[in-house]
């Protein structure tokens, strides 16, 4: 197994290393922070923190967004191994985050992929049962189970998004900034993941939830420094 990332205190300036001359460093010290996002799937979760990325400021974060068709245990593996190739050549990442549904997954698999990640530095974004669900917080409250399906029809309602929802839309994240409230959104999230925590429910047995509010909180910090 490859070598955990080590991750850089977020305090401490960034020296940069040449990529034709490792041997001398950077004058110029980058006040910066680096993060990676790995996503399960290759367009829906990307153009989400895509178009959030977009809205960040450069000179204070940098973030590197894979879309990897990858699922559970083996999109961990492949966002180590994205870690440590960049680590090897110019970038040390201060956040790697991993994103990824329960859907149809085994139970063992999914909490197994949880549990790894966070063993080797990473931190999750996962959600039970689909990344949908944390778009539908943006407009009400859910406690009871909903499938992929379902997730689909209740964000076309008129009081939700009011157009048929379109599966890797670019425009989703504006979408629910204009149409949602982001930070409700959050506040909902956080209560549905303490009382399955407080319950000592696994990932897998916890749903409807989802941890994407934690990786948006990290996002936000940059906005509004």
């Amino acid at each position: 197994m490859a070598k955990p990332i080590k991750f850089t205190d977020r305090n401490k300036d960034w020296v940069l290393r040449p990529k034709k001359n490792q041997s001398r460093l950077c004058d110029t010290r980058v006040e910066r922070e680096y993060i990676l996002i790995v996503c399960e799937g290759i367009k829906t979760e990307p153009n989400y923190f895509e178009a959030f990325k977009k809205n960040l400021p450069k000179n204070t974060v940098e973030i590197s967004i894979s879309g990897l068709g990858a699922n559970t245990l083996s999109l961990v593996d492949k966002a180590q191994q994205i870690g440590d190739k960049k680590k090897n050549v110019d970038i040390q990442f201060d956040q790697v985050w991993v994103v990824f549904d329960r859907d149809s997954f085994a139970p063992c698999d999914f909490d197994n992929a949880i549990k790894k990640a966070e063993s080797d530095g990473m931190r999750c974004a996962w959600s039970n049962e689909a990344f949908e669900f944390w778009y539908i917080l943006h407009f009400e409250y859910r406690d009871t189970e909903m499938n992929r399906d379902g997730y689909k029809r209740k964000l076309s309602e008129e009081k939700l998004l009011n157009e048929p929802y379109k599966k890797n839309d670019p425009e989703m994240y504006e979408k629910l900034k204009t149409k949602g409230n982001q930070a409700q959104a959050i506040k909902w999230a956080k209560s549905l993941y303490d009382n399955f925590k407080n319950s000592a429910a696994s990932p897998s047995s916890s749903n409807p939830c989802t941890t994407v509010y934690a990786l948006v909180e990290e996002l936000n910090k940059f906005l509004n420094p």
